[in-house]
């Protein structure tokens, strides 16, 4: 597993992984939206702590820095 989510893409998905866990724990939305922000912040955390995302490893995407072909 190659990496492929730059380090600004890496921010900006744990903010919006915190934010969507915040908002399930303050039960702000209700309901099912509850349940698919907390779904969507843990998404969004896993990819930013593993710096890699399945759908740009598809799409053939990659936002991180570019690796020297040896």
């Amino acid at each position: 597993m190659n990496k492929n989510v730059g380090s600004i893409d890496r921010a900006i998905r744990a903010i919006a992984g915190i934010i969507a866990i915040a908002l399930y724990v303050l039960g702000i939305l209700g309901g099912t939206l509850d349940i698919v922000a907390l779904v969507v912040g843990i998404v969004l955390l896993g990819t930013a702590i593993m710096g890699w995302c399945p759908p740009y490893a598809l799409l053939g995407i990659n936002t991180g820095a570019k690796q020297s072909s040896e």
